[in-house]
């Protein structure tokens, strides 16, 4: 417990924006050598001073206890309206924060795997990279991956496997499509799961560029949206690139693309999307991108008529909230006695109803009475 205090005391600090020496001043210490013991876990702050702390810094006692809580680690990268309010954006990021604390603790506390292989693969890209670099690590990545002709379907599963990634699929505010989350040992991908299946697909291969790449390419923390032909950042459009060509790869069209014959370009770009879980505008793209579309086609193509890829919205479908691998360790978390149901519900946003629907959804037994 000290050194999680010392952490997020220092944590606390910067985030107030105070040097060790104006903290110090504040909390009555002689010297800065003080408070930066205490940040280094060498001495621990008496009950006093804990108080005094949370006085001066604007915080509770569970930003500095709270296991539960990410404070002062985890970077997140969101794709999300540019117009969206801070202060919306902060409590939504604080509340998936909670989720993603949930689920590494657990996994610490009930010995299961918590931490991914340190040895992660990375992308031979970087900001200097041409859009046709992206693509071709995409399509690399996609034979290395073994994602087949749907690599939609297989995406997330290989995601677990060879990143030890967390694919969560979340109640997001309408502003926020999806997010990335580094932590050291846990990467996580959040995704807005009221979005139309092509796009939450899209939402996942363009945070899997940013997983590979974080290194190298840190995104920003609000990523904003690129329009279709507009400019952006370039780190945004190499993951534009490479999530188009990680979904449609070129082996996986040139089929689809041959067998069209003289079926109308709409009906065709809806049927071949839903069949690639994509998007039918995304699926368009990729044909712009591959050159087998005219500039005349493209104008005789009206995005009006791909709007979910025609399809009424009674046939859309949303997957289940979180995931099996979060649902299956809250699960045994509960069974444990790790936390109490109250508590989960609490971390979750859930009623207690709600976290018994959540394991349904996962055709789990609900672990408790109601």
């Amino acid at each position: 417990m000290n050194e999680l205090i010392s952490k997020r005391l220092k944590a606390a600090r910067d985030r107030a924006g105070l040097t060790q020496a104006q903290l110090s001043e504040q909390l009555g210490f002689k010297d800065r050598q003080t408070l930066a013991a205490i940040e280094a876990g060498q001495r621990k702050l008496s009950a006093e001073e804990l108080m005094k702390a949370l006085q001066v810094l604007g915080i509770d006692l569970g930003f500095l206890t709270d296991p539960f809580r990410l404070v002062g680690e985890g970077k997140f990268s969101w794709r999300a309206a540019k117009n969206a309010g801070a202060g919306l954006l902060d409590a939504f990021e604080d509340q998936a924060g909670r989720w993603i604390a949930l689920y590494r603790q657990l996994g610490q506390g009930g010995g299961a795997a918590a931490t991914a292989s340190p040895l992660q693969p990375r992308l031979p890209l970087t900001e200097k990279s041409s859009f046709e670099d992206a693509r071709a690590a995409a399509e690399a990545l996609g034979r290395e991956w073994a994602l087949g002709d749907v690599p939609a379907a297989r995406l997330q599963q290989c995601l677990a496997e060879r990143l030890g990634a967390l694919v969560l699929y979340v109640d997001a505010p309408t502003f926020v499509s999806g997010a990335a989350c580094q932590l050291p040992g846990l990467a996580v991908v959040l995704v807005n799961r009221n979005e139309p299946e092509g796009r939450r697909n899209y939402d996942v291969a363009h945070e899997t560029f940013h997983l590979l790449t974080w290194e190298q390419m840190p995104p920003e923390h609000l990523e904003g949206e690129i329009p279709r032909g507009g400019k952006g950042k370039r780190v945004e459009q190499l993951a534009d690139n490479f999530a188009g060509a990680l979904l449609m790869p070129e082996h996986a069209l040139v089929p689809l693309w041959g067998a069209r014959g003289k079926c109308d370009i709409h009906t065709w770009l809806n049927d071949s999307a839903s069949a690639l879980q994509v998007t039918a505008v995304a699926l368009k793209w990729r044909l712009v991108q591959l050159e087998w579309l005219t500039r005349a086609d493209q104008l005789e193509i009206d995005d009006a008529r791909l709007t979910a890829n025609g399809r009424p919205k009674t046939q859309q479908t949303v997957p289940p909230r979180f995931s099996p691998a979060f649902a299956q360790r809250l699960h045994a978390g509960l069974a444990q006695g790790q936390l109490s149901v109250r508590r989960a519900a609490e971390l979750l946003g859930l009623t207690i109803d709600q976290l018994a629907d959540l394991f349904r959804e996962h055709q789990l037994d609900v672990p408790f009475d109601l």
